[in-house]
């Protein structure tokens, strides 16, 4: 495996494909056979007729689902007391002991999942132990489903649902520390470099892929990612308001009928987009801060212009990447130009909301 040290920010991206390549012994599956195999687990489970059945395939495709989401290996699954390590509210999972020990973002798809399990008829006397299956008979299923999804039995065991998680986490720019940071060890195939990262970084770094994985694509220029701090309903709207990692608060004003589709609530991982056409931008004033809602203070770092539009990019002091696009004769009455300090900001009815 050919790897490079290379430093890591906010703003940065790995070149992915300079640096990580995976060799030909390493057993792995890439991210669409992965889907390929959650789909079978699905269909495998929904086809149950008998409620045992059903209750017995159910916690197989969560466990599978946590495997594949998380890297873990299938003891630390088996021996987790769910009650103490599953977050759902947070959308995360602790794994692991002592110096092993680590919190784990999940998908909120994932979380639904657990939740529905957990809390429902099928985790009736389970509790603390939902997860308690014989290894044995894990791995039989396991390498059944494999077969199903047309896949060698083999690919389908734990082992390689830990080591394909690494690899796509790899493959998408996570920081080969971050990586053996949520795996819990320095496995053979990740051990060339040895890099500390902090939780933080590991929430934030993470949590950004997650977005990728969510196969949310928008042509939105500005992208938010934080959890929900506070809802306020009415009738027919709620007002979400979520903290990003940078500490920026954001407003955003949805139907009652998208927060209940989307299951929001205190703590659920979120991101937003905003078209750049959106999003007004005018000089700061005053002392350098804004009390106003949906209103962020950065420099601006590039103005593109022609006769009619001007496009304005600009970064917040933590890193923060914004986008405006509003009219030259604006820009040309404010005398707005790059490395001036101004204000970004946006109406909460402006703003889609997705969960992570």
């Amino acid at each position: 495996m050919n790897m490079k040290k290379q430093n890591f920010n906010n703003s940065d991206k790995l070149a992915v494909s300079e640096v990580f390549g995976v060799p030909d012994n390493v057993k792995h599956l890439d991210t669409k056979m992965l889907d390929c195999l959650e789909s079978t687990y699905r269909s495998w489970r929904d086809e149950a007729v008998r409620a045992d059945h059903l209750r017995s395939r159910t916690r197989i495709f969560c466990l599978f689902l946590l495997l594949r989401h998380t890297g873990a290996k299938l003891g630390e699954i088996r021996k987790m007391d769910e009650s103490k390590s599953l977050n759902l509210a947070r959308a995360a999972v602790v794994l692991g002991g002592g110096a092993q020990s680590r919190e784990v973002p999940l998908p909120q798809t994932v979380c639904r999942e657990l939740k529905a399990l957990i809390e429902g008829p099928m985790g009736a006397g389970l509790e603390g132990k939902i997860f308690h299956f014989d290894p044995g008979y894990v791995r039989r299923i396991f390498y059944d489903r494999a077969e199903a999804c047309s896949i060698p039995r083999e690919l389908g065991s734990p082992s390689v649902l830990r080591r394909s998680r690494a690899v796509e986490l790899l493959r998408n720019g996570v920081p080969l520390g971050v990586v053996r940071k949520v795996l819990g060890q320095s496995s053979a195939d990740l051990s060339t470099v040895y890099q500390e990262w902090s939780e933080g970084d590991v929430q934030n770094i993470v949590r950004r892929m997650a977005l990728e994985d969510s196969s949310l694509k928008s042509s939105a220029r500005n992208t938010f990612i934080g959890h929900v701090s506070r809802i306020t309903r009415d009738g027919i709207l709620a007002d979400v308001e979520f903290i990003t990692s940078e500490e920026i608060r954001i407003s955003s004003v949805i139907t009652l009928e998208s927060l209940y589709k989307l299951d929001l609530d205190v703590g659920v991982p979120v991101s937003a987009t905003i078209k750049a056409p959106l999003v007004a931008v005018r000089p700061l004033t005053g002392d350098g801060s804004s009390s106003t809602r949906n209103c962020i203070v950065a420099k601006v770092t590039g103005l593109k212009q022609t006769e009619v539009l001007a496009e304005v990019s600009g970064e917040t002091d933590s890193g923060t990447r914004l986008c405006a696009l509003v009219t030259s004769w604006s820009i040309e009455e404010d005398g707005m130009s790059e490395g001036d300090n101004v204000e970004f900001c946006f109406k909460a009815l402006s703003i889609v909301l997705h969960v992570v």
